[in-house]
This record gives C-alpha cells, structure tokens and sequence, in this order.
C-alpha cells in the first residue's frame, strides 16, 4: 500500500508524521510526502517571517530530516497532473535559480492519495495586485518581504541621517483579516528593534503603516467588541486603520481606490482572501467550488472517488453556520489539523475494512496577536458553553499554545518540551530580530 500525500502544510505534515508512525514504522504502508519545498514552517507564523521576529531559517522543520525520525519518505516535486485511471501524478521538471535542471518531469504512482495543497493568495482580478503587491503564502515570499523591509529601513535610516527629515517609509496592507493585521503590529515592534540594533535615526513617526479593508470592520470574523478593541490597539501604535476603502487597481508604490484616491506606499502587501490553487480545477475532473477547492463527501474523500481525500484550505467541505446556512470551513490553521486527524483515523479504517468517519468542524475560536503589545481573540468551548472572549496576556498564552500544539503534533511530548525551553534561551542569546 503506497499512500502519497501532496503538500506539507500544517495539515498535510501533521498527517505524514501520524501515518508514518502508525504505518510506516511497522511496514504496513509506504508513506510518501511531496512539497515543493525542502521545509516547512506553520503558515499563520509567516508575518512574523516577514517582519524578522522569526527566522525561517532556523525555526523551520526539514522535510527530509523529519520524515526519517518518523518513518515516511520524503521527495521533492510540484504537482501539475492526474491520471486516475493508472492511479499516477505528473509532476514538474525542478530548476534551481540559474534555471539549470535538478530533477525532470516524472510520475509518482499511488493506492491512496491526500491533497494537502493549501491554498494561494486570492486577488480577485484586481488590476496590477500580482505585478505590484507582496502576498504572504509562502517562506520565500515571507522573506521577499523581509529583505526589501531590512533594504528600506537603512535607506531611511540614511536620509534621516543626511537630513531629509519628511521621509517615512509607507506601508500599505491590504485586507484587515488575521494577517494583516498582525503584520501591522509586527511591523512597529520591528521599527523599535531595528532602531535599537543601530538605525538610531528611525522613530515611530517614520513608520507609516496603512491598513486598508473593503467591509466595515477590522476582524469580521471576530465579535464586534474584540474587532473594536484591536483597533483600538493598532490606531496606538500609529496604524492608519482604514475600512470601507475598496481597492480599484495597484500600480508602481501607489494603490488606486474605488473612489480615485491615490495611496503611496513603498511596500504594498495583499492578504485580502484566499483561494485554492487554480490548476486543481483541471485534475483529471475533479469537481471544485468557485474558490478551486476540491469538493469532498462527509468523510473528506473528494467527490466521486474512494482513493482520493483532500483535508484544509484545498478541500471545499460543507457545513452548517450557527443559524442553519450554507457554508464553507473555514480556510483555518485549526480546520487543516481537524481534517488530517480525521483523515489519518479513515485511512486506518479503510485500511481495516471498517466504515468512514464522518466531519465534523469544531470551532475553537479565533486568536489574533499584536506582536508582542497584546492579543485578542475569541475561545469557544471547553470551560464555558458558547464562546468566551480573551484579550492581553491570557490571549497571548492562548495564542502561543496553538503553535505548541502544532509543534505537539509533529515532535511529540518530549521534543516538544525541549523545543519551548530552546526558544526561551534563544530569546536571550540571540538578536531579537532578523537583520539581514
């Protein structure tokens, strides 16, 4: 039995690593992970990648390292193709960075496959978005953003140095959902730190930080009380909160809005929605919404196949809202590891020949952080019935724990643990922020 998982995001490595240990280790199944990438960092970090408060390159888990303490096989490799019928993936040519061949288009085959693709940026046609804007979906486009965030910090640092006191370096994010807005935040606690490793010259009021939304309100997917306070905290820090603003077109360091304004910006960031990856809507007939997702029955196997499950942001799984309505899950860190827990529980049925687990998503809230000022957030379940509103300190707790979790999930107990103390001395014997 060869189970082929595609896409080592936070659902689709947690899933690997549950398999790998279940099955791989006692040869009962060849569990095979592909990524495009050779490692893996949890997506909902990558504003912290970008503003340097994370380094990617040293927080990052190898692929090929964990899969051989976990019993699965790694291979690097794009997915570009479907053959069902012969039960193979086509998979494209890798190039490094002169372009020069690594490995050739070649087949993977399968007896069971895991789409575990994620999902993309979602420009929504706007005119000049991917010519003009950074999208965070990725490390590589976390630490695009970075590098030229270090480049334009120094650059002001020396014009404020030489005398030119009216520059300011203008950011504009687009889209005031959990990363925008975090990335707003970020950005100041960048600021302080940059000017404390020696650009001395910066101040909080060189920083110019616009946070543009389409609806009326910052965190639509928080309450209303929680969405106000964030923006309360944010417009302290110096954030130009700015909703009912609709973005028309993007152009060289300037977004254009619906009512003919002109933002400037040096940097121009869009975390405006999410949409699945375009080429699944041409795999082999395989049946996807209006947000490329996969469609999937109850039991996370895609639509008219038994061979082949999807599980987070690529899976277009129904559900019911709080008053009855017609929805989606969520494009969620939390939905990614709901799905491949249930999805690793079904493989071992299949396997057993007994019947299916239905889905069921369980919301657990929401939690936004502010870098390291504040959070807030939403908890439902567990101590109290309905939802529970947290903000300061115990939202950071809750905030930091559910990386924990993650890392709980990938590293067990143990290592877990060991990791948490090696992140408390890092704190101490290393610069708080990435520099270059």
């Amino acid at each position: 039995m060869k189970i082929v998982i595609v896409g080592g995001g936070a659902g689709g490595l947690e899933l690997a690593t549950k398999l790998g240990n279940t099955l791989g280790r006692k040869s009962k199944a060849d569990v095979l992970l592909l990524d495009r990438n050779h490692s893996h960092i949890w997506k909902p970090l990558l504003h912290e990648v970008a503003s340097g408060s994370l380094n990617a390159d040293v927080d990052a888990v190898s692929y090929r390292a964990h899969a051989h303490k976990n019993h699965f096989r790694f291979k690097l490799g794009t997915l570009c193709g479907l053959d069902r019928a012969q039960k193979t993936l086509q998979l494209e040519a890798l190039h490094d960075e002169e372009g020069e061949e690594i490995l050739p288009a070649r087949e993977e085959s399968y007896d069971l496959l895991v789409m575990a693709i994620g999902s993309v940026s979602n420009d929504f046609g706007v005119a000049g978005i991917a010519d003009h804007c950074i999208f965070l979906d990725s490390p590589d486009q976390a630490r695009h953003f970075h590098r030229h965030l270090v480049n334009r910090f120094i650059r002001l640092n020396r014009d404020l140095r030489e005398g030119d006191h009216e520059r300011r370096l203008k950011v504009a994010i687009v889209g005031a959902g959990a990363t925008g807005v975090e990335l707003s935040a970020e950005l100041f606690k960048a600021r302080e730190w940059f000017a404390t490793y020696g650009l001395n010259n910066i101040r909080s009021e060189h920083l110019q930080v616009s946070l543009i939304e389409a609806g009326p309100r910052i965190l639509p997917a928080l309450a209303e009380r929680i969405s106000d306070a964030a923006r309360d905290e944010l417009s302290k820090l110096g954030v130009n909160v700015r909703t009912e603003t609709i973005v028309q077109r993007a152009e060289h360091q300037q977004l254009v809005t619906k009512d003919g304004e002109n933002i400037d910006a040096d940097l121009m960031v869009w975390a405006a929605g999410v949409k699945a990856p375009e080429f699944l809507t041409q795999l082999d007939g395989l049946e996807t919404n209006r947000a490329n997702q996969l469609l999937v029955s109850p039991t996370l196997q895609v639509k008219d196949t038994e061979d082949i499950f999807a599980l987070g942001d690529c899976a277009g799984c129904p559900m019911k809202g709080p008053n009855g309505e017609d929805r989606w899950v969520p494009p969620r860190a939390q939905s990614a590891h709901q799905m491949a827990s249930l999805v690793g529980d079904n493989i071992l049925r299949l396997l057993d020949d007994k019947p299916l687990q239905p889905f069921v998503y369980k919301d657990r809230g929401s939690l936004i952080s502010l870098s390291h000022y504040t959070a807030v957030g939403k908890l439902m379940g567990g101590l109290a019935r309905g939802s529970l509103n947290v903000e300061g300190r115990i939202a950071r707790m809750a905030y930091v724990s559910l990386y924990r979790m993650h890392q709980l999930a990938l590293h067990g107990w143990t290592r877990t643990v060991l990791m948490t103390l090696t992140d408390k001395i890092n704190l101490i014997i290393r610069p708080r922020l990435k520099l270059h």
